[in-house]
């Protein structure tokens, strides 16, 4: 998604402006996207969240599915317009970021210096003209601020699945015509494990306010029906034959 992400200075970025009238195009190739606690209510409706590996935390990260295979983004179309009402966070924060300082618990936002966002001709400035930043940075500036803080939630989330042992290989198949297509690398929250949770754990999950997150994942898990019709949409126009998620369930519980 970003080609080349490096620091926000008024030196070198002084001159550059928002342009106001932006595409999704940048994530046309984007079948997963990471997502905050707080959207769960919302992206449930829509996508299907599920559960990856964050190999580089030793944990896991939730994320919803875009597409059913590598490099598919099923919700940008041609124009590159998003088709569906909500848009995860990570994606409206392009094309900016939020990168560590070696300083402890400091942050600076950084840019995309090659995003087509970028205009020296028009758009909103990034700094004016005493090369202060703007309006723009200082709301770019509170929008990361709160992701960040949203961040510290969804990790306390999954690090308490994780201790509980509540997270398991979610095996997903959809029918393509005539094949039978797999969707590997998820994880879920196992039903069995989360019914046979102790009396303690279970209040524990309640007073933290994590019930209602597990639930909105798990009715989101049908929404992959919808993008075996989005894609059968984009695929083709003619005869359409029925097509039906099967969920495994045989979530080993080792």
């Amino acid at each position: 998604m970003y080609k080349k992400i490096v620091p926000l200075q008024t030196e070198l970025h002084g001159k550059l402006k928002l342009k106001s009238d932006n595409s999704f195009s940048f994530a046309a190739n984007i079948h997963v996207a990471a997502i905050m606690a707080n959207e769960f209510y919302r992206a449930a409706s829509t996508y299907p969240i599920v559960f990856i590996e964050d190999a580089g935390k030793d944990g896991f990260m939730p994320v919803v599915l875009l597409g059913l295979v590598e490099n598919e983004n099923l919700f940008v179309n041609a124009d590159g317009r998003w088709e569906a009402a909500y848009v995860p966070a990570i994606l409206r924060r392009y094309p900016f970021a939020l990168a560590r300082t070696p300083e402890e618990g400091q942050f600076t936002v950084c840019i995309d210096e090659e995003s087509d966002f970028f205009s020296k001709e028009e758009g909103q400035s990034l700094f004016d003209d005493n090369g202060q930043p703007g309006e723009v940075i200082e709301k770019v500036k509170t929008y990361l601020a709160q992701l960040q803080q949203m961040e510290v939630l969804t990790r306390q989330f999954c690090e308490t699945l994780k201790e509980h042992n509540l997270l398991a290989p979610l095996n997903m198949r959809v029918q393509k015509e005539n094949a039978v297509q797999n969707i590997t690398g998820a994880y879920a929250v196992n039903d069995e494990r989360l019914s046979h949770l102790s009396d303690a754990t279970f209040l524990e999950l309640r007073a933290k306010n994590f019930l209602p997150l597990i639930y909105s994942h798990l009715t989101s898990i049908t929404q992959i029906e919808r993008l075996v019709q989005m894609r059968d949409k984009n695929t083709t126009q003619e005869k359409e034959q029925p097509h039906e998620l099967v969920a495994d369930d045989s979530q080993a519980d080792e």
